[in-house]
């Protein structure tokens, strides 16, 4: 053992292949190696290495009604939304989808009283720079902006965590009992990216168009990716028959969620959804 920690190492190499040897002489397990060598990763690591683009950050316009902005957060499923007031770039606070719930109970408080405090961030700043203001400030989401004072994204701590720890399960990720297609009063569907394309023909009804390549995918959205070419990110969508598969959610470069709408929808048409697939209620009429 005195061998194994010899004070010799000069690169993280020799630290993480150190590491694999501890790990291989059992004084440590394998998420515990993982999990350091994601610290290591970390150190080396830039806020514009793991933001969500300007592009891609889901925004709420302080100018919404309040239906309209519960909504969006119906759809979207975050926790925390940047608010901004007439142009994108000028972000007034940062609104908790928790907090609606006051608004709704006091039709006459004002929206603006419920904004939390935006906190900007460079996007040159370390992860580990990061992880501490977030740490010291208990806030879970930052605002990245340029050398310009130009936003260019958004970080969360989740963002920052995930680099250490792996994919972190939040409140839009369920079990395999909890189901895989949820219907919608909207009559449309959220449907989980790792529903196998036997468990999407047979829901809706689309046995016939099954191909022997298709068998070879095991996901809806291994499937749909390699049909687009590459991984879809939010709000792309694809066509399949008579059904637009629409990216809802992604977590480390993974679609997690589809919103699926027929695209010409019949008067009673419903999808074939097992007995334990649970509705998801949506407001819109």
């Amino acid at each position: 053992m005195r061998d194994l920690f010899k004070p010799t190492l000069k690169t993280k190499d020799q630290v993480i292949d150190l590491l694999h040897k501890a790990q291989s002489a059992k004084l440590i397990e394998a998420e515990s190696r993982q999990m350091m060598e994601g610290v290591m990763k970390v150190a080396d690591l830039k806020v514009r290495d793991v933001m969500i683009s300007s592009t891609r950050m889901d925004m709420i316009d302080i100018a919404l009604s309040f239906e309209e902005i519960l909504n969006q957060i119906i759809d979207i499923a975050h926790s925390r939304y940047p608010v901004y007031e007439e142009d994108k770039e000028n972000i007034i606070g940062i609104l908790l989808a928790k907090d609606l719930l006051k608004l709704q109970r006091s039709p006459t408080l004002n929206l603006r009283a419920l904004l939390r405090s935006v906190v900007m961030v460079p996007e040159s700043k370390s992860l580990i720079e990061l992880l501490k203001e977030f740490r010291v400030s208990r806030n879970h989401l930052a605002v990245v902006i340029d050398e310009f004072g130009r936003v260019v994204g958004l970080v969360t701590i989740e963002d920052v965590l995930e680099e250490i720890v792996g994919d972190i399960e939040d409140e839009f990720d369920t079990d395999e009992e909890a189901g895989d297609i949820f219907a919608l009063v909207d009559r449309t569907y959220r449907v989980a990216g790792r529903t196998s394309l036997k468990r999407i023909a047979q829901a809706f009804e689309l046995n016939e168009l099954i191909t022997q390549e298709m068998q070879s995918f095991e996901t809806i959205a291994g499937w749909i990716a390699h049909e687009m070419g590459h991984v879809p990110v939010k709000g792309e969508f694809f066509i399949w028959n008579d059904l637009r598969f629409e990216v809802m959610h992604t977590t480390a470069g993974v679609v997690k969620w589809f919103k699926v709408r027929p695209i010409h929808n019949k008067p009673n048409s419903t999808v074939a959804v097992q007995s334990k697939v649970r509705p998801y209620v949506n407001s819109k009429p």
